[in-house]
């Protein structure tokens, strides 16, 4: 049977989240270049893969998925006994699974839009020669504490936004926080002692230091 297969660029935030995934789960995988600067992801044999035109892509033998937090989880479930578990300890508590499931929820919903605008406007613009819009920034700023005063009364109580292990709920985060550590936005976390050390200990996970590589 054919192997992993992911389809994407290896500086996409969404393809990170794919890659940190079978990192932590120590699987074999192969990465397949996605150029988006010649808007490969919007034309044949692509679309093909994602109708809607977005990295990544995914394949697993016969199975074919996209949308980046549905891959994790596929990941995350089928190959539950490889490397880290990156579910609740207890699985098979539908309790446990919700409170993780939120996390997830409000990281798409509430955390990603926010942080991922201001990875665009400081980072991402850079590349393609463009300005950083300052309003832009600020005004996305006041979204994302917002956001963090959240995680930091979360993070209080406990270890990782899902509980005291490690989730995807976790893991999500992780591609776009180490691009904004990179950028003034990083004052946001440094303010925040338990989101601080939070941040600290999933960007230094090993899993995380080899998507940057």
């Amino acid at each position: 049977m054919a192997g992993i297969k992911v389809f994407g660029h290896a500086a996409s935030t969404a393809t990170r989240r794919a890659l940190l995934t079978l990192h932590e789960k120590n699987l074999d995988f192969e990465l397949v270049h996605v150029e988006l600067k010649d808007g490969e992801h919007k034309k044949e044999p692509f679309l093909s893969r994602n109708p809607f035109g977005k990295v990544p892509a995914f394949e697993d033998g016969d199975l074919k998925l996209f949308e980046s937090r549905a891959i994790t989880q596929y990941i995350a479930h089928r190959y539950e006994e490889e490397g880290t578990n990156l579910l609740p300890a207890d699985s098979k508590n539908i309790s446990h699974y919700a409170i993780m499931a939120i996390g997830m929820e409000v990281e798409a919903h509430h955390f990603d839009p926010v942080a991922s605008k201001l990875a665009w406007e400081q980072v991402f613009k850079l590349f393609y020669g463009m300005t950083t819009d300052q309003a832009v920034v600020e005004e996305e700023e006041a979204k994302l504490a917002t956001v963090l005063d959240v995680y930091e009364a979360r993070l209080k109580e406990f270890k990782y936004l899902a509980g005291e292990t490690f989730t995807l709920t976790d893991l999500h985060h992780i591609p776009v926080i180490q691009y904004l550590l990179g950028t003034p936005t990083k004052k946001l976390f440094d303010e925040r002692p338990h989101v601080s050390e939070w941040v600290a200990e999933i960007t230094n996970r090993p899993a995380s230091q080899k998507i940057l590589q």
